[in-house]
């Protein structure tokens, strides 16, 4: 450390003492960023091999809610083999995507290609795969960049949906997919550069990056990019999910100069007081807040499979008060009017899934209102941005 312009190493026991002292130890795995692993796992973003097996079982046993969210997929524009691909060089999406130029198309082609994957892992009709790859490579054959105000964001969302399609496809589709190279520099050079960065925007902005970041250094095999965003994943939760050991104030991200009480209530859509679980844009709406909830639960799916579990760190006690205070009001429950004036704007989206699943069946944690809200909302669809099919890839999953 630095005294008066003189270097000065202390003894490490007494630099550990000293942070004890001040608090600043009271949680270690908030700062410290998971490594990637020696050897990734594949298929390896969100859901696992295992879990894509025990989704097949019991489609094909019929059981119910995976027959019926099966059912639902398989119904769905998604999962339709006359879908023709939209690419373009470039998309061009501003604020809530106004203009809209490629981007809902590809959103929605990232998400046909991944619900295509599935229904091949299922099914294991190749017509299915085939599909998958023809929408791939008709991406990576043009896109370019992305631009506008939402760019980042887009790459986000895309760059979530793109990996997952991929992993199951290039490790579980014994047919050719010639084009994987391609794609793979797709996801280098256009995706990766765009979201390993981060943003000072809103959280969930920074969140959907980070899945995408961590998703796409998993396809890549790319361990610098993934601790980089593994690191930034970190410190964005914390920061977007208050928890009373915390402090009277939310933690904030290094960079966005929120260096007073004023700044980071004004960031925190004026919310004055803070309690376990609320997030950065509970105040803002819950469907943004949404956003953010699933990202977390999927990049804390994604590095469980990669044999780091952060559900029972400091990222999974923010995950599960925030799923349980935001289906609490989800579910109808009178916002008081200590919180955000009293007045709530919900629409949590279809997010509960795989953080439910993680939390309560894995670890045994009751989470009576997410239950609730995750029941009511069977058999969970997509968000149509980034979310597809959680009910089957992760409802009550013993994987």
């Amino acid at each position: 450390m630095h005294e008066n312009g003189v270097v000065v190493r202390r003894p490490a026991f007494l630099v550990t003492v000293t942070a004890l002292l001040l608090g600043t130890l009271a949680t270690p795995a908030v700062t410290r960023a998971e490594a990637a692993p020696a050897a990734f796992a594949h298929p390896g973003v969100t859901v696992s091999r295992a879990q894509l097996d025990f989704a097949r079982r019991q489609v094909d046993a019929g059981a119910q809610p995976w027959k019926g969210a099966y059912d639902k997929m398989l119904a769905s524009r998604y999962a339709d083999l006359d879908r023709v691909p939209e690419p373009r060089a470039i998309v061009e999406c501003g604020s809530y995507s106004n203009p809209d130029n490629g981007c809902t198309d590809e959103r929605e082609d990232a998400i046909a290609a991944y619900t295509q994957a599935l229904a091949w892992y299922v099914t294991r009709d190749e017509r299915h795969a085939r599909k998958a790859i023809e929408l791939m490579d008709a991406w990576s054959a043009v896109i370019r960049d992305h631009t506008n105000s939402n760019a980042p964001l887009q790459t986000g969302w895309v760059g979530s949906s793109w990996p997952k399609a991929a992993e199951i496809i290039k490790y579980t589709y014994s047919g050719t997919w010639a084009g994987s190279g391609r794609f793979a520099a797709m996801l280098r050079d256009v995706y990766l550069p765009k979201v390993v960065n981060g943003s000072h925007s809103n959280g969930n902005w920074e969140l959907s990056m980070m899945e995408a970041a961590v998703g796409i250094s998993v396809f890549l095999e790319d361990r610098a990019s993934y601790d980089k965003a593994m690191a930034r994943f970190r410190t964005r939760t914390a920061a977007y999910v208050y928890l009373a050991s915390d402090g009277t104030l939310p933690k904030t991200v290094p960079g966005q100069n929120l260096d007073s009480r004023e700044k980071i209530i004004a960031y925190w859509q004026g919310q004055t007081t803070f309690v376990d679980g609320l997030s950065q844009e509970t105040c803002r709406d819950f469907t943004h807040t949404g956003y953010g909830i699933s990202a977390i639960s999927h990049v804390a799916e994604t590095s469980r499979i990669q044999g780091q579990d952060l559900y029972g760190t400091d990222v999974g006690e923010r995950l599960r008060h925030a799923l349980g205070l935001h289906a609490k009001y989800q579910l109808g429950t009178a916002a008081p009017s200590w919180l955000c004036g009293g007045s709530l704007k919900p629409g949590l989206g279809p997010v509960t899934e795989v953080g439910y699943n993680a939390l309560h069946n894995r670890l045994g944690i009751a989470m009576t209102n997410t239950r609730t809200l995750t029941l009511q909302n069977r058999p969970a669809g997509s968000n149509n941005l980034f979310v597809a099919w959680e009910t089957l890839t992760h409802g009550d999953s013993t994987a």
